[in-house]
């Protein structure tokens, strides 16, 4: 019993001393500046824009608060999971981001109907106590501190020589119903010194249970993880699901009528001619159309394959990781594959990685003039599938412009993957597909 109070001991004693209690007090000196300014500008921008809005002449100045007051929600609410990323290593995932409507309407209502947006804002509105609790205990420590020094500063500022009249020291201890202490002897100063230590103490309890608190509101306010924002993901990813597989299907359809059928057609006719020219003793022109019936049949019988392949490709049968390092041999550039994946991804995964790398080594023989391109295949975490593809190019690519990463970003989204793309200009270019595992 004695050995467990003198852990525990060790432990609440020991708290301010460890390095996460110094990286929860810089968090919460940031994270409570932070709260407290972004509070006050939402405050004011959106109390302007609802009482502006709420007039007839002020309603369009009144939505352009509204809208600025909700980008500049999100600007904070990125800005708040940086801190928590760079001090306490806790990694909160960004919502999704805003997707612009057509024209000046639709990009006016679909940022007030921006969810995750609005999401800010209420965490900016709760954050404004938890930000006062984190910068109380910055100012705990701070003034635990500076009252732990006062032995010491009497020795060096107050050692003067006996009779002489001084005004005694006041050591802040900002605890409540405390207020300050008065030291006028040397004696006193530990005092002051033992309440520093206390404050000192509570503050790093104090900051490490504000911190966990933060993390927590951060988690379910400024994340994805919202029902009303996975329906939605849903219903988009949905719609595109049913397009992209309508578009499959007419371009099947397409390439039987235009390909397979015709040269199937073909094939009849010149068997029915035949058929017609075989009682006559003309065998040159019998021999002639059955030899254009055996190319009209060795092409549909090409055409099928390529359409084959095009709805799933047979290299995939040797896995993923076999059909991408046929995939780098045929590249034009230079590839090379790393693969470490676990167990193998459903066949649908599989299929939408093989294309995505076929695209993207598409794009960069096209647009990036690199000299090397790297395929890196992997099993990230448990139910995650990475696919990298990075290369030394110039740089410059961008969703936003209508290229072929567009249509990745559709394909990859019907199965609830992502795509990030980091490619500053002058390169490298690297650009990342994460897949679950199962359709």
């Amino acid at each position: 019993m004695e050995e467990e109070l003198r852990r525990v001991a060790g432990i609440v004693l020991g708290a301010p001393l460890t390095r996460r209690t110094r990286h929860e007090l810089l968090f919460c000196f940031f994270g409570g500046l932070a709260g407290v300014a972004g509070f006050s500008v939402l405050v004011v921008l959106l109390l302007a824009g609802f009482t502006v809005s709420a007039s007839i002449i002020g309603t369009v100045v009144g939505l352009l608060l509204l809208t600025v007051a909700l980008r500049l929600s999100r600007r904070l609410g990125s800005l708040h999971r940086r801190l928590l990323r760079r001090c306490l290593g806790h990694q909160v995932e960004a919502p999704p981001k805003f997707q612009p409507g057509t024209g000046v309407l639709g990009r006016l209502d679909r940022r007030l109907r921006d969810r995750a947006a609005w999401r800010g804002v209420w965490y900016s509105l709760i954050k404004l106590p938890v930000a006062a609790v984190q910068l109380y205990a910055v100012t705990l420590t701070i003034f635990g501190l500076v009252d732990i020094t006062y032995p010491v500063d009497w020795l060096l500022f107050r050692n003067h020589p006996a009779g002489t009249s001084l005004s005694p020291l006041v050591a802040v201890v900002p605890l409540p119903f405390v207020g300050s202490i008065s030291v006028s002897s040397w004696l006193a100063t530990y005092l002051a010194a033992l309440a520093g230590a206390l404050c000192v103490v509570i503050a790093a309890w104090l900051a490490h249970g504000v911190s966990a608190a933060d993390h927590a509101l951060a988690r379910s306010l400024l994340g994805p993880n919202t029902m009303a924002e996975r329906v939605s993901e849903l219903e988009r990813t949905r719609t595109l699901a049913v397009e992209d597989s309508a578009a499959a299907l007419r371009r099947v359809e397409r390439d039987l009528h235009d390909g397979a059928q015709m040269r199937l057609a073909a094939l009849a006719m010149n068997l029915g001619m035949a058929r017609e020219k075989l009682d006559d003793d003309d065998g040159v022109t019998v021999r002639e159309l059955i030899d254009a019936a055996h190319r009209n049949a060795v092409d549909a019988l090409a055409d099928l394959r390529d359409l084959a392949r095009g709805i799933h490709p047979p290299v995939l049968d040797n896995g993923l990781a076999s059909a991408l390092d046929s995939l780098a041999a045929s590249s034009a550039i230079p590839a090379s594959v790393t693969a470490s994946i676990g167990p193998r991804p459903a066949p649908a995964i599989e299929t939408i990685a093989y294309f995505c790398a076929a695209e993207l080594i598409a794009n960069a023989t096209k647009h990036s003039f690199a000299n090397q391109i790297r395929i890196n295949i992997s099993t990230e975490r448990a139910g995650v599938l990475r696919l990298d593809v990075s290369d030394d190019g110039i740089g410059g690519a961008d969703v936003t412009r209508g290229s072929g990463l567009s249509g990745l970003v559709q394909r990859v989204s019907t199965v609830d993957g992502r795509v990030d793309v980091s490619s500053p200009s002058g390169g490298p270019t690297v650009v990342t597909v994460v897949l679950p595992m199962k359709a």
